[in-house]
């Protein structure tokens, strides 16, 4: 970790662009973050360099995760990441905007920026680092963990669907479909007791008869 400048030596880690927009500094810096994942990372990832905002969008379970990379703070300039990261918000759910502040008078226009802006905590979510690499290190983090939490609720998700589906079935007479047809109309074995017949015959295509069993 300690030697990632020295091994990839790059006029972006040596002398950063102030807007990572610049195309010349955002291939840099994509090629740069390609490198830390493949050295870095366990995990799998797919990402991709959009050719306009955001910087970077990782595909993790299914789920995009998108980041504001801003590898030099201008203390005179500060506008337009602001406004950027307001445009960005409306578009991805899950935008996160990493900055390297290594200075505390960069740290402290931050932190006054980011009030007079009038920004909501949280969206998108500012992630000061001290360095580029720490940077790169938390973009990796941070992708990985809304990954790892998408799969994680994607897996409860099916195993409740299917616990649903084994408890209804387990009903003398009904079978997959109304199972599914009932989970989607009604959702859970508690509203099913509590359904009427009538409800139950509005609400799928059950016959009479099965609605009147349940």
């Amino acid at each position: 970790m300690a030697n990632f400048k020295s091994g990839y030596a790059d006029p972006v880690l040596e002398n950063p662009c102030s807007k990572v927009t610049k195309s010349s500094g955002r291939k840099k810096l994509s090629v740069l973050l390609f490198l830390f994942v493949s050295r870095q990372s366990k995990g799998r990832f797919d990402f991709c360099f959009p050719g306009q905002h955001p910087d970077f969008i990782f595909n993790c379970g299914g789920l995009s995760v998108a980041f504001i990379f801003v590898t030099k703070w201008d203390c005179g300039n500060v506008g337009t990441i602001f406004s950027r990261a307001k445009k960005l918000k409306a578009q991805f759910a899950h935008l996160y905007v990493t900055l390297n502040l290594p200075t505390r008078d960069q740290n402290d226009s931050f932190l006054c920026s980011y009030f007079k802006y009038e920004m909501q905590l949280g969206r998108p979510t500012f992630v000061p680092v001290q360095d580029i690499e720490m940077g790169f290190e938390k973009i990796v983090k941070i992708a990985h963990s809304c990954g790892g939490k998408k799969i994680l609720s994607t897996n409860q998700s099916v195993q409740e669907l299917e616990n649903f589906i084994r408890v209804v079935t387990s009903i003398p007479g009904i079978d997959n479909h109304d199972a599914n047809a009932l989970n989607q109309a009604i959702g859970s074995i508690e509203g099913i007791a509590k359904a009427s017949k009538q409800y139950i015959l509005e609400t799928t295509d059950l016959s009479a008869d099965k609605a009147e069993t349940i």
